[in-house]
């Protein structure tokens, strides 16, 4: 479960390493987030080999997408998994991802409902 003030790695080539949450959407009273949704960040770190060509800056706004919670997730056929970070995908104003390749793998979720830029991208599914 994702709240504010939450510190997320990112999973993409986009240049930053770690990043803040800074608001949740999806609803007036939302307090947490899970697997699949969308949030607000703010870029505390890059990567020290990615500093000067970066597609992003430190302390700049983005919309991201979470991959990755440690808290356990249920599917709908009943098995259930668990990861060892929180994780996210940073994404522009227009919903698309900035970086061109991801690291880690997404859920088949995420490819079917809204992303489907993720699916070519990714380097796998859970």
């Amino acid at each position: 479960m994702i709240q504010q003030q939450t510190k997320l790695k990112v999973s993409d080539n986009s240049g930053a390493k770690h990043v803040k949450c800074i608001k949740t959407l999806g609803g007036f009273k939302k307090k947490v987030n899970r697997i699949n949704d969308t949030i607000i960040v703010s870029i505390q770190q890059l990567r020290n080999k990615a500093k000067i060509t970066s597609k992003v800056r430190k302390g700049e706004l983005y919309k991201a997408v979470i991959i990755k919670s440690k808290k356990k997730s249920q599917k709908k056929d009943g098995s259930m998994f668990k990861n060892n970070e929180n994780s996210v995908i940073l994404l522009n104003k227009q919903n698309k991802p900035i970086a061109t390749r991801i690291i880690s793998p997404i859920t088949k979720e995420l490819k079917v409902k809204r992303f489907s830029k993720l699916k070519n991208i990714s380097a796998g599914t859970i």
